[in-house]
């Protein structure tokens, strides 16, 4: 756990650091080039701008300790109430992405791994959904079921939860392909592997129907790295958001970071970067903590 927070902190410093020190001037994105030197001089007086990097990063840490993660300079509001109503839909386009890798990305890797005569089809769709960037994935997505077929919407994250969940579907489709098949590939390596070893053979043997040793001893023995797959790919679907509801319009986390970055809005870009790095420092910890409560060599090395 401390080596957890402690990483979290570096990142904070890091991220915080390397906005600052970034190309451009915030002042100058709100108040337009035609600003006098002494309303330039008041905006970065208000906003800190002027003083010592360590003691600027003292103040937001402290502010964002007590649930104050600062004031958007680009929408005039508080960074909290910013992100409160788009955590919601990054949330539910996450979730989507993350059913669609744990369900498809795995049934396929254990077709891959259980059926030989299947394993060309399996690495061939693997291949192809690891090199496609998403947001190439989303540009063919929005072109064939949005323009062409009329079947879901090309913009916007909807209204209500059935209307979110029907403008999200082509997003969480996008996002889940890269990372689905990552999780297919190390399923079917991990499934492939335990098939091929000994016990299995004696089951065989043994005259124990196919399906019975899959369940019960194959997947069960492969299951550790699946779950370090399936982790390490749904921690990754919280940065992807950023790529995919640019692309689909999205109101969300992600946009709202891409956004932030072209209008050095210095409060919101940090508490996005840091949510990033919180959730997937959050994830890896629990795979290690599931890892040492299902396998006793883990527990003795911890």
């Amino acid at each position: 756990m401390s080596g957890a927070l402690a990483t979290i902190l570096a990142a904070s410093i890091v991220i915080y650091a390397g906005l600052s020190m970034a190309p451009g001037d915030p002042v100058a994105r709100i108040l337009g080039a035609r600003a006098t030197d002494e309303a330039r001089a008041a905006v970065r007086a208000q906003l800190g701008l002027d003083d010592p990097l360590l003691e600027r990063y003292w103040h937001w840490l402290t502010a964002a300790l007590r649930g104050d993660l600062g004031r958007s300079s680009t929408y005039r509001q508080e960074v909290t109430s910013l992100l409160g109503p788009r955590i919601q839909t990054t949330l539910l386009l996450v979730a989507m992405a993350a059913a669609l890798v744990l369900v498809v990305g795995i049934a396929v890797g254990v077709a891959g791994g259980a059926a030989r005569h299947g394993r060309p089809i399996v690495a061939t769709l693997v291949a192809v959904g690891i090199a496609v960037p998403s947001f190439v994935a989303a540009n063919a997505l929005i072109g064939v079921f949005a323009v062409r077929l009329g079947w879901f919407p090309t913009y916007g994250a909807g209204d209500g939860f059935l209307d979110k969940v029907w403008h999200l579907t082509l997003p969480a489709i996008a996002l889940s392909i890269g990372y689905g098949a990552y999780v297919s590939q190390l399923t079917s390596t991990a499934v492939d592997e335990e098939s091929d070893k000994e016990y299995v053979a004696t089951s065989r043997g043994r005259g124990i129907p196919a399906g019975i040793i899959l369940r019960k001893h194959v997947l069960r023995n492969a299951a550790l790295p699946v779950l370090t797959a399936s982790g390490l790919a749904i921690a990754g679907l919280v940065s992807g958001t950023v790529v995919v509801e640019q692309a689909f319009g999205v109101d969300g986390v992600g946009a709202l970071l891409v956004q932030s970055i072209s209008g050095k809005d210095y409060d919101v870009v940090t508490a996005v970067s840091l949510i990033i790095v919180v959730v997937f420092v959050v994830m890896t910890t629990m795979i290690d903590l599931v890892q040492a409560a299902l396998d006793p060599r883990e527990r003795a090395g911890a």
